[in-house]
Order: C-alpha cells, then sequence, then structure tokens
C-alpha cells in the first residue's frame, strides 16, 4: 500500500501549494508525452496523480490521515465505491484539469499537436447526500431508497442546447479545438501559454439558435430515483459514490457522481466503540452480592446475561459477538456491559429492617477498594475496554 506522501516527497504537514508544486514536477517528469510507450513511467504518473487528487483535497486528505488508503475506499459496495477505480484516463484527466491550462506545457512536451475534432462538453458537478442510518441497519445493512434533484438532459433539444435539433458551429477561433495559444514576449524570452477559448469557453463549438427551453444549457431540473446499497459495519465516516448518477453535463456533458455521505444516529441505549458497543446496566445490590441471570438489551433483541456474585459496581462484562459487524465481513464486536450499582434513594419500613439486620451481620469492607489485588476499579475497566 503506497503512501501518498512519499510518492510526492512531500511531509505530512505539507501545504496544499506545496503539493501542488511536487506534483506538477513529477507529473511534468512522467507524463506519457515525455515518454512514449514507457509502461513503467505510466504507472508512475497515475500514482502520483491519485497522490494529489487525495492530498489536495481537504476532505479526502483528512479521511486519509485518520484512516489511510483503506479508509478512501471504505464507500466500495453500493455502485463505483468509494475513491477506488482511479485509472489511468483519470488521471490525465486531473493533471489537464489543474495543469492543462497552464503556461509553456506544449513547449515542454516537445510542440505536442492538439488532435482535432472539438473538446468534449463538460462533466456535470456532483451531488451530495446525506443519508441516516440506524444501529440496526449498520447491523445488518440496507437498501436506500433517495428521490434526487438532478439536472437531466433538456427533452426539446435532446441536450444539444440547440433550438429544434440545429447542430452547433466549430467555433471561428479557436477551429473547433477548445484551446487557444498566446505568445508573450518579455526580457526573459517568448512564454507561449495554452488558454480555453474566450468565444466558446474550451467547448469548441457555438451554438447560434439557442434552445427556448433551457437557454442553450441542454439540461433542465427534473427528479430522480436512486437505490444505495450501505454495507454493514458503516461509520459515520463513511462515503458511498454513485458514479454518473448525478447532474448532466451541459449541452450534453456526462453526468456528474453522487456521493452519499453516511451519518449514523445515535442510540441512547449504546456508546459505539468500532465494532464494540457499550452499555451501562443498574443492578441492585441484592443482584450484585448473590448474582443472577438479567436481561440485556443488543442492537436487535435482548440475551440472558450471568451476573457472577460478588461483582463490583463499575466492573465490565464482555458477550461476546454482540456488538456490531467490521466494514467488509472482517468480523463483529463485542458487547461491553459496565456494572452500576444502584442504591436505591427511598426504602419502606421493610426493606429499611432487612438492610438493618444484614449492617449487623455483614463483614467490614476492606481497606482499598480493589481488595487488596493492588489494581484499582478504574484499571480493571481501562482493562476490558483495551482488550475490546
Amino acid at each position: 500500500m503506497a503512501d501518498y506522501y512519499q510518492l510526492l516527497g512531500v511531509s505530512k504537514g505539507a501545504s496544499t501549494d506545496e503539493i501542488k508544486k511536487a506534483y506538477r514536477k513529477l507529473a511534468l517528469k512522467y507524463h506519457p508525452d515525455r515518454n512514449q510507450g514507457s509502461k513503467e513511467n505510466d504507472d508512475r504518473f497515475k500514482q502520483v496523480t491519485e497522490a494529489y487528487e487525495i492530498l489536495s483535497d481537504a476532505e479526502k486528505r483528512t479521511i486519509y490521515d485518520q484512516y489511510g488508503e483503506q479508509g478512501l475506499n471504505r464507500g466500495a459496495r453500493g455502485g463505483g465505491g468509494g475513491f477506488g477505480g482511479f485509472d489511468f484516463s483519470d488521471a490525465l484527466e486531473v493533471f489537464m484539469r489543474d495543469f492543462g491550462g497552464f503556461g509553456g506545457l506544449e513547449d515542454l512536451f516537445g510542440g505536442r499537436q492538439q488532435r482535432g475534432g472539438s473538446r468534449s462538453a463538460p462533466q456535470g458537478q456532483a451531488i451530495k447526500l446525506r443519508v441516516c442510518v440506524s444501529l440496526p441497519e449498520v447491523a445488518n445493512g440496507v437498501e436506500k431508497t433517495l428521490k434526487v434533484a438532478v439536472l437531466d438532459a433538456c427533452e426539446p433539444c435532446s441536450g444539444s442546447g440547440s433550438a429544434d435539433g440545429t447542430p452547433p458551429n466549430p467555433c471561428a477561433q479557436c477551429g473547433g479545438v477548445g484551446e487557444v495559444r498566446q505568445t508573450q514576449r518579455t526580457a526573459f524570452g517568448q512564454f507561449v501559454s495554452v488558454v480555453p477559448c474566450p468565444s466558446c469557453r474550451g467547448e469548441g463549438r457555438i451554438i447560434q439558435e439557442p434552445c427556448r427551453n433551457c437557454h442553450g444549457e441542454g439540461r433542465a431540473r427534473s427528479e430522480r430515483t436512486l437505490k444505495v446499497e450501505i454495507p454493514p459495519g458503516v461509520t459515520s465516516e463513511n462515503f458511498i459514490t454513485l458514479r454518473g448518477e448525478g447532474n448532466m453535463g451541459p449541452r450534453g456533458g456526462p453526468r456528474g457522481d453522487v456521493l452519499v455521505l453516511i451519518e449514523v444516529e445515535e442510540d441512547p441505549r449504546f456508546e459505539r466503540d468500532g465494532p464494540h458497543l457499550r452499555y451501562e446496566l443498574p443492578i441492585t445490590f441484592s443482584q450484585a452480592a448473590l448474582g443472577g441471570e438479567v436481561e440485556v438489551p443488543t442492537v436487535e433483541g435482548t440475551v440472558r446475561l450471568t451476573i457472577p456474585g460478588g461483582i463490583q459496581s463499575g466492573e465490565v462484562l464482555r458477550i461476546r459477538g454482540q456488538g456490531l459487524p467490521e466494514l467488509h465481513g472482517r468480523g463483529k464486536g463485542d458487547e461491553l456491559v459496565r456494572i452500576a450499582v444502584w442504591t436505591p434513594e427511598r426504602l419502606t419500613e421493610e426493606q429499611e429492617e432487612a438492610l438493618r439486620v444484614l449492617r449487623d451481620t455483614e463483614d467490614a469492607p476492606p481497606e482499598r477498594p480493589d481488595g487488596g489485588s493492588g489494581r484499582s476499579i478504574w484499571s480493571r475497566v481501562k482493562e476490558a475496554f483495551t482488550q475490546a
């Protein structure tokens, strides 16, 4: 598993500008236009671009710093999966998106000629949705049906943006390429830059007669119904990417993605610790002294729990396999039951009399709460949780 910081040669505290500068240097070194036919350099170009795409995005970088590359791929189920599936074409797209209009790239790559024909229409923007799931849904996984407001292809013009199906004309200024060269002469020499064509905004074509329904955008608002499969074991840090299910791009451009952010609802009964659940169980003094069996709630029902006689307040009992599944089916957590001996605030006369009899016959408590074992109750509680 690659370390993105090492791939770019930057420290974990590097700024966004430092990351961008380091990536640009490596991308120019390994770019396919400089290394024709080198599979090794193509792979390296893809790797450094993937590292840059993650570390230059604040949200993705936070997830990577906390959970590593595995955390980025947690949304692998449900239609396209997290940040997985980054390929060579994605790397080229990222490079051209962030550096394609910078000065001198064509000269750096040896005067590469633009391919003929117009440039593809821009991709639609991604849509972010937040979906709430309960602990039982986390335990078993769930399929959610979502209604999403999206930009779809305009029906009257079939998404072209032109009235009555009139095809757009190639841009006269850029010849349909979508880019123009700008040359500047300075005291340091001649600088050539490639920028999006100002006439067609980089699309390489111009609509002469815009559609009246969409005003030349080629898209209109509508509502879509999407289904997303949420796997067992998700947490509020997880997300699922539905690729190509978002907004249609302008004038027939490809659809963007739908990013489904998971939010796990709190359950007042439990405190979650990864796959483990903590539950506080109040018991009476007699139950603590004599032991017995009690019903304990779990995510999916109840179980019988045996309380050993002489248990102390604060001790933790473990119920194996009654926690939550780990993501991607790597096992299941436990339920950790912390005992809280309850002292009644009001007593009946009969109860008071019974306790007075007990007081006259019971043993004195030990000098130390740990009973002389040298381990405090808090150390035993901490040990129980750290072993979880």
